[in-house]
């Protein structure tokens, strides 16, 4: 009877775990609680305020692969990715725990409450860039379907557009402008020397190719601009989402839930440092 009861109570539990169980949990948990998550963050905008009156005066240098020559002489400008770089949706991803849910759903709603806070660090950098006469460029893969409500949501924030100039990029605002930000980058290097990007994921930088592609490939794209890092580029960790996490299922966004979590266990290496 004890041992029928005990089975009785471990189904539970496991049950219980399974309805409660997501797989951003850990992440999320880390990124809202954690001071080490705070810390990163204004550290990675302290060292990017830190270089940036340095970028701006070496007129030598662009930071976007997309602008090759004849840049010099043009004013300065600084692109930065939107989400979980600027603006902070750790509340999103917490409600999808809640309702065990997964992106997209709710996402339109949230983006439309207008609440999401600045990242750690970013008031301060945004103030600088000002100071210098930088101009702030925001590209996001974000759909257009909400540009209103995130402009809102910069400008409760504090932030001041520039009249008459379109300094919040997002996807499908135009045909060719997908979730690959090089025609975006391309648009602003047109009458502006990029000087710095700031972003959390890899896309924020680099080609779209060798962004959505394997974690290998992947791997050697970060590499191939080493001297990039820390200078031009600044990248947030995002531990919560992000295509680090689409090359392990190969992209394939409609493998089930389930199957995606046996990729992932089957993906982890216990031998290799």
């Amino acid at each position: 009877m004890k041992k029928y009861i005990l089975f009785l109570v471990l189904m539970s539990s496991s049950l219980i775990s399974e309805q409660k169980e997501h797989q951003s949990l850990m992440a999320t948990l880390f990124v809202q609680n954690s001071a080490e998550s705070y810390t990163n963050s204004m550290s990675i905008y302290k060292a990017a305020e830190d270089q940036l009156e340095k970028v701006v005066e070496n007129t030598k240098v662009s930071a976007a692969i997309e602008q090759t020559k004849g840049f010099a002489g043009k004013p300065p400008a600084v692109i930065l990715d939107v989400d979980q770089t600027v603006l902070d949706n750790i509340a999103y991803q917490a409600r999808l725990i809640e309702t065990n849910t997964y992106y997209p759903v709710g996402w339109k709603e949230w983006c439309e409450e207008e609440q999401a806070d600045y990242m750690p660090g970013v008031e301060s950098f945004l103030n600088k860039a000002a100071d210098l006469g930088v101009e702030v460029f925001f590209i996001t893969n974000r759909d257009v379907n909400v540009e209103v409500a995130t402009k809102n949501n910069l400008e409760k924030l504090g932030f001041k557009f520039t009249e008459n100039l379109d300094q919040l990029l997002m996807k499908n605002e135009k045909p060719n402008w997908g979730s690959n930000k090089n025609s975006r980058r391309s648009l602003v290097a047109e009458n502006y020397r990029i000087v710095m990007m700031i972003g959390d994921n890899l896309g924020d930088f680099v080609d779209g190719s060798d962004n959505k592609a394997t974690a290998e490939i992947r791997l050697n794209a970060a590499k191939k601009y080493s001297h990039m890092w820390g200078t031009h580029w600044f990248m947030l960790a995002n531990p919560t989402y992000g295509d680090w996490e689409n090359t392990i299922i190969d992209f394939k966004y409609e493998i089930p839930r389930s199957e995606q979590l046996k990729i992932k266990l089957n993906t982890l290496d216990s031998l290799r440092n």
